[in-house]
């Protein structure tokens, strides 16, 4: 098992946006079994970007709602209709704000051997799926906000009030 420690936050690869896949070898499945792992080695995590363990590559892992995986190269489909429920960040640890997201969300993408893969979800799932898009686009969950949220998270953050990851 190699769970790989997550970036915070003033790292230039959570802003970066990553590349898309190209290969469908070896190293891929190798990164999609660690992010896997770092997923996995502690509790409460539903998702890793790959950029989130320093790697530019448009891949995440989920764990949501009963669904696990992981997508390759995604593409988003996302509803009209939205929920704003607190949400939080691995790279951002220990802050939650309410955070606007489409209610529903199509991903397209490819698994790891380069099939064809779609996943669909409403709710946290949907959540999920915007969240991990976001990182391979360089956006963090914070970027979304508005007002006063936006105003405080920021805040909290240039404070460093956030805690010490779980690694």
């Amino acid at each position: 098992m190699t769970m790989r420690p997550i970036r915070i936050i003033g790292d230039p690869v959570l802003r970066t946006p990553c590349e898309p896949v190209t290969s469908y070898d070896t190293e891929l499945r190798d990164l999609v079994t660690d992010l896997m792992d770092t997923l996995l080695g502690a509790p409460g995590r539903a998702g890793v970007a790959a950029p989130q363990i320093g790697i530019s590559a448009q891949v995440f892992v989920y764990d949501a709602d009963g669904e696990r995986g992981h997508l390759v190269n995604p593409t988003l489909e996302l509803s009209t209709e939205t929920q704003d429920d607190d949400e939080g960040c691995l790279s951002i640890p220990g802050l939650y704000f309410p955070t606007p997201r489409a209610m529903h969300a199509t991903a397209h993408g490819f698994d790891q051997h380069g099939e064809p893969r779609t996943i669909t979800g409403s709710g946290f799932l949907a959540r999920a799926l915007q969240h991990e898009t976001d990182h391979l686009a360089g956006r963090l969950y914070v970027d979304t906000l508005r007002g006063d949220t936006r105003r405080h998270a920021l805040r909290e953050i240039r404070a460093g009030r956030f805690a010490s990851p779980d690694r």
